[in-house]
């Protein structure tokens, strides 16, 4: 249980600190690969999608994040442990992590979670 809690603080601190991600869905401005860390879990591989470089760049220097990478299209599928999907916000897809952490986590930030 206190996993599930510390992963559900990993990610609804990020979101009280940077808000909704800037770029629509609408907008298919790539994605951001990057280590997601802050002082209650982490380190954890994600993606969000849509992103623009410029919210790439900024994802990598919020809190301990690091490693932050922008590509054309979606964020890759294979090997992920779920999706936290935030309808017109985007996606952000977990490759590492306690599912059911994440998903209560997911649940904090307005997201429906889907695992696998």
């Amino acid at each position: 249980m206190k996993s599930k809690v510390i992963s559900a603080l990993a990610l609804l601190v990020p979101l009280m600190v940077m808000g909704p991600m800037a770029a629509s869905a609408a907008d298919g401005a790539g994605h951001c690969n990057y280590v997601q860390q802050n002082m209650f879990a982490g380190p954890f591989k994600v993606c969000d999608s849509p992103s623009t470089p410029e919210k790439c760049a900024e994802l990598g220097k919020t809190d301990d994040n690091k490693d932050a990478v922008h590509g054309a299209g979606d964020c890759a599928t294979a090997g992920k442990v779920g999706v936290c999907d935030m309808g017109e916000a985007g996606k952000r897809i977990y490759y590492e992590g306690d599912p059911g952490g994440l998903e209560i986590g997911c649940g904090f930030q307005g997201g429906e979670w889907k695992a696998g």
